[in-house]
C-alpha cells in the first residue's frame, strides 16, 4: 500500500461546503475521508455520496452500539452509501458483531457492491489506564483489554479494529498481519496532541504495523492542508 493511500483524513468539520473543499483539495493525498459524528450530524448522510462521486472513499465513524437488530439495520444503510469503512463498538457483543456483518454483506451483495470493511471501536483513545479503572471499574490495562476485544472481533468477523498506536504490537501478535489495524491519536513531531493520551508520530505507527493512520487537526488546522499532507507523506515514506 502506498503512503498516499493509508492516510484517512478525519473531516472534523460541520459544513457541507468545508469538507467538499477539503476533498476536493486532497483526494489524491489521502486515501480515506472519515466521516464521523459532527459532520454526519450536522449536513446528513448525503455527505458521504457526495465524497464519493468526487473521487473519495468514505469511512463512516459512528461507533454504532445498540441491539444487534438496529445495527444490522445500520449496516444496511452503510452498504447503500457505498461506505468503504464503517466502525461499531466491540462492546455491543458477540450477537451484534455478526448480524452488522451479515446485513452489511447481504445488502452489498444485492446491490453488486464490495461490502463496507467493517472495523471494531476498542478503547477510545482518550481513555487512561487510571480512567479505566476508576471511572469504568474494569481492572484491567488498557493494552490488555483492547487485545481481548480485538480477539473477540476478529472472532465475530469484523476486518479489524480501531486502537491506538500503542496497542499495534500487541494486536499483530495476537491478532496476525490479516487484520487490519487502524490508529487514530497519530500526530506528526510537529503537531500539537490535543486531547488523545495515547499518541504516536505517523511514522512510528508504521513501523509498529498499522494499515491506516486517522489524522485530524494537523491537516484541517494548517494553512495549507495539502502541504501539510504531502509533509505527513514524506514522513511516512521515510
Amino acid at each position: 500500500m502506498e503512503a498516499t493511500e493509508r492516510i484517512i483524513l478525519a473531516l472534523d468539520v460541520d459544513s457541507e461546503k468545508q469538507a467538499l473543499s477539503l476533498v476536493e483539495q486532497l483526494y489524491d493525498r489521502v486515501g480515506v475521508f472519515k466521516v464521523g459524528m459532527q459532520l454526519y450530524n450536522s449536513v446528513g448522510p448525503g455527505i458521504v455520496t457526495r465524497i464519493i462521486d468526487l473521487g473519495g472513499k468514505v469511512f463512516v465513524d459512528l461507533k454504532f452500539h445498540d441491539i444487534p437488530n438496529t445495527v444490522a439495520a445500520a449496516g444496511r444503510v452503510m452498504a447503500r452509501l457505498g461506505a468503504f469503512m464503517y466502525n461499531v463498538h466491540i462492546a455491543g457483543g458477540r450477537e451484534m458483531m455478526p448480524r452488522a456483518v451479515e446485513s452489511t454483506a447481504q445488502e452489498a451483495g444485492k446491490l453488486g457492491k464490495t461490502p463496507p470493511r467493517i472495523l471494531g471501536v476498542t478503547v477510545l483513545t482518550s481513555i487512561s489506564n487510571q480512567q479505566l479503572r476508576a471511572e469504568m471499574k474494569v481492572n484491567k490495562d488498557v493494552d490488555e483489554l483492547v487485545v481481548e476485544w480485538a480477539l473477540m472481533a476478529r472472532e465475530c468477523g469484523l476486518a479489524g479494529v480501531v486502537a491506538s498506536p500503542r496497542e499495534i504490537i500487541p494486536l499483530r501478535k495476537a491478532c496476525g498481519r490479516d487484520f487490519l489495524v487502524v490508529t487514530p491519536g497519530v500526530r506528526p513531531a510537529w503537531s500539537a496532541t490535543d486531547d488523545q493520551k495515547r499518541i504516536t508520530t505517523p511514522r512510528e505507527a508504521l513501523l509498529s504495523g498499522a494499515d491506516y493512520l486517522v489524522i485530524g487537526r494537523p491537516i484541517l488546522a494548517a494553512a495549507n492542508p495539502r502541504e501539510a499532507a504531502e509533509r505527513i507523506i514524506e514522513e511516512l515514506e521515510g
